[in-house]
């Protein structure tokens, strides 16, 4: 009966909230659940990819067609002078009768081709299997690659540096396909799903952002990729129940912690003969990875090499025709040693590669020194490290050389903020910054190969994504390639709250960074219910000067404060100490400093301690719960989405990389995870978790939810069935997610009245 009350209670708290959301819809001021995931009225323009031709003179990208306005069409924007041509006209970009939907595209090395990538499937997380289509320029025809195979079954496809060629993956072997006779030549033969060549398996795309497993050597003679035996990886299962009266299980490769990662090798493959080198690593095959591979010259590979605790980067050169193999770089570090330091300016998905510099002779490596991450040109013949950013702060990302330059991102006053920084490649002079002033927030740039030009984009709190194309140094704008003048108009529309920046000192002398939004129409006298919104983990920043997101907004409108806060272990840009405190300590010191820094914040006057809310999602759900377990009482409403529950259920490259081997320090495992603490659970407690996660394993919401039933502790769950990890697929499942989180937000911390 008690149960049966209260459901009545909440529903009519939810009926309502959703009258009071009809009558906010009647008012263009304020936002709804339905305006932002709904309508489609907010929607943003974004840049199409631009690929810089002729050194950086020229680019290419997609537009829409005037002539044909349902097709796409290829344009050449010559720089200086701006000036503007047809590449592919949108008359050749069709397949039978219908345009062709261009999702990609990549020019061949002597940019008399064009190979398009369409009509793609997904696979983990994202769409990188599909059909490529190649345009030939000077004869104006287009014609299909691999089209012997099943639709949507091509991954990477790329041109030989001669043109002649396009080489793809299919079904976990290697082809190269003539594009002058159509005759495809197989090259591996082993690739069955256990063994994989030419692309990843799923710890390996997930963690080290790598999909693309396979590089044309620059004489276009041979290809160079890595093969995978997964066969020792441990199945996990999937269970669908609802697309068939039977269940069906849908398998996964997945390592979980402390189990032997797949063994990885390189191999190259005579385009000729079809015969396949194998290079041999010193350490083995299994107890190391391999996350980075690429030519440097027709006669010379870069490997990089990483030991299983991730704590020792090695870097190999490997000279094909002698088989000599030159250990030219080590990196050690007492924790763990970052390949590709994630940023909000970076993308981790796509490559490791190093740059390299000095016409072939050098690589340019970023790496922790004396505190701090800095970028260092390595000799290949020497090994001579040197300094190319000195000063002490954190560099971001490096975004590009020229040939007396590099160009990195840096924000050594603010850490909530990215800006362009140039140094000289020899190591001498001074760092300047590139990006005015007038920029204030976060800016990333796609600068040309020859370091003249650049196309910038900049965005804050305030003002949303613009991009230009730019000179450098200079930053004098050339042309504007995007506004979002109709999205910023549309924001202007609207009732916008006050967002703060302030920093917060912990009873343990940490400082930390935070985003506050204050609820609309704020009035320092009255007491405002909080949510906090985490994540807390080494792969990702939340207190950032960027675009609040529309959800946001919403919460604040309704009367909320809404505040971003990262702990130490978060990437800012604060030095080592900062970012790898956290070492064999996630689950604990990064918890801690979230719960004081959120006492610190409680402690201003307006808070209302007795309407405490936190959530976060993936790494944010699992900091929810060891909040809601590890400090009860702190917080009186908990939403915890796709959480880790228990550490030893994720995949053995991430864990393992910032907790260390199970086998040697369980006790720092069983610590760091939520379940450990869930009898401890006072006020609400919202699980929500697809089935279909293949990242952060429905197991994990299973294995917390039946600890929490054993302590008979009360809660609320949620589950999505099939949905992955970001439980979006299927009609309206985004919009049911935030309209479940936000009822239950406003029945258990309710906004002032």
């Amino acid at each position: 009966m008690k149960k049966l009350i209260l459901q009545l209670v909440i529903l009519t708290i939810f009926a309502s909230w959703s009258v009071s959301q009809a009558q906010e819809a009647a008012d263009g001021k304020l936002l709804t659940i339905d305006r932002i995931f709904n309508s489609g009225e907010f929607s943003q323009g974004w840049l199409p990819p631009v690929q810089w031709i002729e050194n950086g003179a020229s680019y290419v990208t997609i537009e829409k067609s005037a002539a044909t306005p349902a097709g796409p069409e290829l344009v050449k924007y010559t720089v200086d002078p701006f000036s503007r041509t047809l590449f592919v006209p949108s008359s050749s970009l069709t397949t039978g009768q219908k345009p062709l939907g261009i999702e990609g595209f990549s020019l061949s090395p002597d940019e008399s081709k064009v190979l398009f990538f369409t009509n793609s499937s997904r696979v983990w997380r994202t769409n990188t299997k599909g059909d490529y289509w190649v345009y030939d320029i000077p004869g104006g025809k287009m014609y299909q690659i691999g089209k012997q195979f099943k639709a949507s079954s091509l991954m990477f496809a790329k041109f030989q540096p001669g043109n002649r060629y396009v080489a793809y993956v299919h079904d976990f072997n290697i082809y190269a396909e003539d594009t002058q006779t159509g005759a495809v030549k197989q090259l591996t033969y082993d690739g069955n799903g256990k063994i994989i060549n030419g692309t990843f398996d799923w710890v390996y795309e997930e963690e080290f952002g790598i999909r693309d497993g396979f590089s044309w050597n620059p004489d276009g003679g041979s290809i160079a990729f890595w093969q995978l035996d997964a066969s020792k990886i441990g199945t996990f299962y999937l269970i669908n129940n609802t697309d068939s009266v039977y269940s069906k299980p849908i398998p996964i490769q997945y390592p979980k912690v402390g189990q032997e990662p797949s063994a990885a090798r390189i191999g190259i493959a005579n385009l000729a003969d079809g015969k396949i080198s194998w290079i041999r690593l010193e350490g083995g095959e299994k107890e190391n990875y391999i996350p980075g591979m690429q030519w440097i010259n027709p006669d010379l590979l870069l490997i990089q090499q990483i030991n299983r605790k991730q704590n020792q980067l090695t870097i190999w050169t490997y000279q094909p025709s002698t088989g000599q193999l030159s250990r030219k770089y080590v990196e050690k570090e007492e924790t763990w040693v970052d390949i590709n330091a994630p940023d909000l300016t970076s993308s981790m998905w796509g490559s490791n590669d190093l740059r390299i510099t000095d016409n072939g002779t050098s690589f340019l490596r970023m790496a922790e020194s004396d505190g701090w991450r800095r970028v260092f040109k390595v000799n290949l013949t020497s090994g001579e490290k040197r300094l190319l950013t000195p000063g002490n702060f954190d560099v971001a990302s490096i975004e590009g050389i020229s040939k007396q330059e590099i160009f990195f991102i840096a924000s050594p006053d603010n850490s909530t903020q990215r800006y362009l920084f140039s140094a000289d490649l020899k190591g001498k002079g001074t760092v300047k910054r590139l990006t005015p002033p007038l920029y204030s927030g976060v800016n990333t740039y796609n600068i040309s190969p020859d370091g003249r030009y650049a196309v910038h984009s900049h965005l804050s709190t305030t003002e949303p994504r613009t991009s230009s194309l730019i000179t450098l140094p200079g930053h004098k704008i050339l042309r504007i390639l995007s506004d979002n003048h109709a999205f910023k108009q549309k924001l202007q529309s609207l009732a916008i709250p006050e967002i703060r920046f302030f920093k917060v000192t912990t009873e343990d002398g940490i400082e930390m960074d935070v985003r506050m939004i204050m609820p609309l129409n704020f009035d320092p006298s009255q007491k405002y219910p909080l949510l906090l919104n985490v994540y807390g983990e080494p792969w990702g920043q939340n207190a950032t000067d960027t675009q609040v997101g529309l959800y946001n907004i919403m919460l604040a409108q309704k009367g909320y404060v809404v505040v971003d806060m990262d702990p130490r272990g978060t990437p800012c840009l604060k030095g080592t100490s900062w970012r790898k405190s956290v070492y064999r300590k996630i689950g604990i010191v990064n918890v801690r400093d979230q719960a004081l820094g959120a006492k610190e914040v409680f402690k201003l006057s307006f808070i209302d301690k007795e309407r405490t809310a936190v959530w976060g999602w993936s790494g944010g759900g699992s900091m929810t719960l060891n909040l809601m377990f590890q400090y009860p009482g702190l917080f009186r409403t908990g939403m915890a989405v796709a959480a880790v529950s228990n550490q030893l259920l994720y995949d053995n490259v991430y864990q393992e990389r910032y907790m260390g081997l199970p086998e040697e320090n369980m006790e720092d495992f069983v610590k760091g995870s939520p379940v450990t603490y869930a009898g401890n659970l006072e006020g609400n407690l919202l699980i929500v978790h697809g089935t279909g996660d293949d990242n952060v394993h429905y197991q994990n919401a299973e294995v917390v939810i039946n600890e929490l039933i054993r302590q008979n502790k009360q809660f609320q769950m949620m589950a999505y069935p099939n949905r992955s990890h970001g439980i979006y697929e299927g009609e309206n499942t985004t919009r049911h997610l935030y309209t479940l989180l936000t009822g239950y937000l406003l029945s258990h911390t309710p906004p002032n009245k």
